[in-house]
This record gives C-alpha cells, sequence and structure tokens, in this order.
C-alpha cells in the first residue's frame, strides 16, 4: 500500500504549543485520549470555517476526508482553505497525490491513522473534516480491506447501512444541518465567488500539465469553466450547470450521512460552543 506524501499545506511537524488562556482544554479528562472530532456535511455547509475556529480554541490539528482535496494543484476548484484562513492551525490529507495518480480509501484511512497518532503524540486533539462518507466511515467503523493495494471508492459505494453499527474506537461525530433553501443559497454564493481570473489560471495550469485523461479532471467545477473558457458555454451556463453539479452532490452526501445514526446533527452555529463544552466542560 502507498504512503502518501505531503504536500504544501501538509504541516507535518504542526505546532509544539498551544496559547494558554481561558479557552485551552487543561481541565476535563477523558482518560489516556480525548476523542478524535470528526466534522462532516454536504459541500458548501461551512465545514472549513468552523473547524478551524474549533481547533484554535481547544488545540486540534485537522485531518481532510475530502476525496478532491487530495490532489495537487486543484486549490481553488476544490475549495481548500489557504494558508491565510488555516490561521496556523496544522492540516493534513491536502495535496497527497497528482491528479490521475491512483488513491484509495484504504490509502487514506491508513493515512488518517497515522495522523491521529502524530497529533495524539504531541499532546493536541485530532479532527476529521470533510464530506467524503466512504473516508469518514471507513476510519469510524474500522473497515478493513482486501488486497496489497487497497480498494477505489467505487468498489464500497454499496456497502449495506448494516455495516455502521458500532463505531470502533473514541469520536465524536458532527454533523451541520442546514434548510435545503438556505443550502442551495450557499452553494450559488459560492460558485458566483469562485468563478474568477484565479480559477481560470488554475484550469489552464490544470490542463497544460496533466490533461483530461484522468477522472480528476473530468467533474465539479474545472469541466464547467473549461467549457466556458472554450465558448462552449457562456458564463451564467457554466455557473448555472456548476451550481446543479454540486447541489446533487450535496444530495447524495446527505442522503449517505443520513443513515448513519452516530451523527450528532447541529446548526453551524451550534457546532462551535457545543465542542467546546463537550472538550472542556
Amino acid at each position: 500500500m502507498m504512503t502518501p506524501a505531503g504536500g504544501r499545506n501538509d504541516f507535518s511537524e504542526g505546532p509544539k504549543t498551544w496559547p494558554s488562556g481561558p479557552e485551552r482544554p487543561e481541565e476535563k479528562a477523558f482518560g489516556q485520549d480525548p476523542p478524535v472530532i470528526v466534522i462532516l456535511g454536504p459541500t458548501g455547509s461551512g465545514k472549513t470555517g468552523v473547524s478551524i475556529k474549533i481547533a484554535k480554541a481547544i488545540g486540534g490539528e485537522i485531518i481532510s476526508a475530502d476525496s478532491r482535496a487530495i490532489y495537487k494543484g486543484m486549490d481553488i476548484g476544490t475549495a481548500k482553505p489557504t494558508k491565510e484562513e488555516m490561521d496556523g492551525v496544522p492540516h493534513f490529507g491536502l495535496d497527497l497525490v497528482v491528479p490521475g495518480e491512483r488513491f484509495t480509501v484504504a490509502d487514506w484511512k491508513e493515512y488518517a491513522e497515522q495522523k491521529i497518532t502524530e497529533i495524539r503524540s504531541r499532546g493536541h486533539v485530532p479532527m476529521i473534516v470533510g464530506g467524503t462518507g466512504l473516508y469518514i466511515d471507513a476510519l469510524i467503523y474500522d473497515y478493513h480491506f482486501k488486497g496489497p493495494t487497497g480498494q477505489k471508492i467505487g468498489d464500497f459505494e454499496q456497502k449495506s447501512c448494516t455495516d455502521r453499527t458500532e463505531v470502533k474506537g473514541n469520536f465524536l461525530i458532527i454533523g451541520i444541518k442546514w434548510e435545503t433553501g438556505v443550502l442551495r443559497e450557499r452553494l450559488k454564493k459560492r460558485i458566483d465567488q469562485m468563478f474568477s481570473e484565479d480559477l481560470y489560471k488554475e484550469t489552464r495550469e490544470l490542463v497544460e500539465e496533466y490533461g483530461w485523461g484522468s477522472g480528476a479532471m473530468k467533474s465539479d467545477i474545472y469541466e464547467y469553466a473549461w467549457k466556458y473558457l472554450n465558448g462552449e458555454l457562456s458564463l451564467e451556463e457554466a455557473k448555472e450547470q456548476c451550481f446543479y453539479e454540486d447541489y446533487h452532490l450535496a444530495k447524495r452526501q446527505l442522503t449517505w450521512f443520513k443513515r448513519n445514526e452516530n451523527i450528532k446533527w447541529l446548526e453551524l452555529e451550534q457546532i462551535y460552543p457545543f465542542v467546546l463544552k463537550y472538550i472542556i466542560g
């Protein structure tokens, strides 16, 4: 099985200490280790912002559970947090492989488990943040994979709900809930912001470097940005088609997550105080 190498956003060392203060998690005892905090939700639900805010308050380090963010060079189109947005919080699971390079759910699980161990060895709190349901299920339910190279995501998409019965380990699993209409508007606004000269530049560079032979390039915003750049779609048509792609993705993600009875669903503004109370008391 491959061992992914970290990319430009993979701060493998992490901070050695966190600032002291009233929000530092010093008083609540969880035994040997605090729980792994899992924050999940559909695309565009606000996972990045709230997870960074929580991490800064409790000494957390974030492991991305996003099957698109693993690709190097795909930054704007996958909504990776910038270094400024990370605000000093270590992030892992970004920029692991180039588009088209094989990377399985088994590879991600092995990588995430390694990072959890490393984060805990520094006395910090591991946080899993993302929207790829199978990545998260593989970790919290401790899926085992046959074969020397693991399995692709598609090989496990039909796994039964009966595989999600008992969480294997100490996890606090929180889902972000939104009313459908509000989530739609959030997605539209995000797409409007993402269609920019920076996205067009990134798209051209990806096409020049990797072409369209990889499935990583043939979905999400890059496809529509490229069609717009080549005159196949107007800007409004590209945005509209991209919105429907994202919206259907969000619906599929929610369908996957809602079958999981171990998720505690909270509104976005409820998550930060809930986690702090849970960790700090």
